[in-house]
């Protein structure tokens, strides 16, 4: 594995008859305005045409960041499991859609929707910060075994485990959870960490560090987590409560 900067993005769009000039000039406002944002320079888009609405195609590639070794460490027993972020608010987003589409088609009324925003923003608007390549080469820590997520915290955790032959531990109380969540979660009646595991479209990065950079995470990634560390294979993929008990993790996906 290696840590590359993003670099180029092709774009192919396949427009259906009902997609007028407007459409395509907003898209790809969005579309510049992220590139922008993330340091993309070259991009590049091609119209076809499409008779199933709207479809697109993305590629794109990276340069290897200069000054940054060819090899990650390999993620070892005890490494640690960091994430960038609170979890979990884009599954309460998509119920609070899906409510109020109900409750719109019984009744006609427009929903007032002003103290969801939170959670309506990390469901379809989830921001990835830029930079962090960046931030990962200056504080010397290469990240290996890393994910986006979008299929839940559990999912991942499982993924990581399968990939690197270990076992994880997740701590619950060191799951990142914001407090809009928690309150929309009490308000349909779920647990909220049961959508932090379950859920999707987070896009939060999770990605092991050796032990030895706690330190540095704590210093320079304030913003990142630590939820727990690998652990021997025969532990496998758990959750430990505040109690200390082993919960073994399942991913029900989003």
């Amino acid at each position: 594995a290696t840590l590359h900067q993003p670099a180029s993005l092709s774009v192919v769009l396949g427009l259906s008859k009902r997609f007028c000039f407007e459409d395509v000039a907003d898209l790809w406002e969005g579309m510049l305005a992220a590139c922008r944002e993330h340091g993309v320079s070259q991009l590049s888009l091609d119209l076809n045409p499409s008779v199933n609405g709207l479809a697109i195609a993305l590629a794109a590639c990276g340069v290897q960041k200069k000054g940054v070794i060819d090899k990650v460490p390999r993620t070892k027993n005890m490494d640690l499991i960091c994430l960038s972020g609170h979890v979990g608010a884009a599954y309460m987003g998509l119920h609070v859609l899906e409510r109020e589409k109900v409750a719109f088609t019984s009744s006609g009324e427009q929903p007032d929707l002003s103290k969801y925003k939170a959670v309506l923003g990390s469901y379809l608007s989830p921001e990835i910060k830029p930079g962090i390549i960046d931030r990962f080469v200056e504080a010397d820590v290469l990240p290996s075994n890393g994910y986006f997520l979008t299929r839940g915290l559990g999912e991942a955790i499982l993924r990581l485990s399968h990939d690197t032959g270990l076992g994880a531990k997740i701590y619950l109380e060191k799951i990142p959870i914001s407090s809009q969540t928690f309150a929309m979660a009490e308000e349909i009646d779920m647990d909220a960490v049961t959508a932090a595991m379950n859920g999707g479209d987070d896009y939060k990065f999770i990605f092991t560090v050796p032990l030895g950079k706690h330190d540095v995470i704590r210093k320079d990634f304030q913003d990142f987590e630590v939820i727990g560390h690998m652990a021997r294979p025969d532990v496998g993929a758990v959750l430990v409560t505040p109690e200390g008990a082993e919960l073994p993790i399942h991913a029900q996906g989003f």
